[in-house]
């Protein structure tokens, strides 16, 4: 059972990323390091709470400057009234238990073929099955993680990569640039 946090409550302005491929399809806030201090853990971190009173549940990921930043769909924007540029009310706490990740469907299939990959998936943490299936971010990485991933696993590797998990040591771990 993973450790609960106490509810945080806070205000954060919402950003526009930068460098978003689509205009308004999503922004971000970055947690202030009073609220990210209360969380389990400096990386990837599953919340549950509200902005501007409207329930969610989603991950925060690491910003490099030990602290934490939040991506904000669209659909969740709408749902709790908000808009890009807004300072809102954020209450969140960290889940119970990590969600298990989405398995692609031909990751599946491949640890249902490999019982020894399949051992070693099983008796991993959930954070790092999510870094397994989440921490490819271009569509050639993904294909070669999948198409690798059980051979890495039956060798008995039980992280994908070896990188700082918070994101502190990392560039690659970081909050989104702002929009100026």
């Amino acid at each position: 059972m993973g450790q609960v946090t106490k509810m945080s409550r806070f205000k954060a302005k919402l950003l526009r990323p930068g460098k978003s491929a689509e205009e308004n399809s999503w922004a971000f806030l970055v947690l202030p390091k009073f609220a990210s201090e209360k969380l389990p853990r400096r990386g990837r971190t599953s919340i549950e709470g509200t902005i501007n009173g409207h329930p969610f549940r989603d991950t925060l990921e690491p910003d490099g400057q030990l602290s934490h930043w939040l991506k904000v769909s669209k659909a969740l924007r709408e749902a709790s009234g908000v808009k890009i540029g807004d300072t809102v009310m954020l209450e969140i706490a960290s889940v119970a238990k990590e969600p298990e990740p989405k398995l692609p469907s031909d990751f599946q299939e491949a640890l249902v073929a490999s019982p020894e990959a399949k051992a070693v998936w099983d008796s991993t943490t959930t954070i790092a099955r999510v870094h397994w299936v989440e921490s490819a971010k271009r569509a050639k990485t993904r294909k070669n993680r999948g198409e690798n991933a059980c051979a890495m696993l039956a060798s008995g590797k039980k992280q994908v990569c070896c990188f700082d998990q918070s994101g502190f040591y990392s560039k690659s771990l970081s909050a989104p640039e702002a929009e100026e």
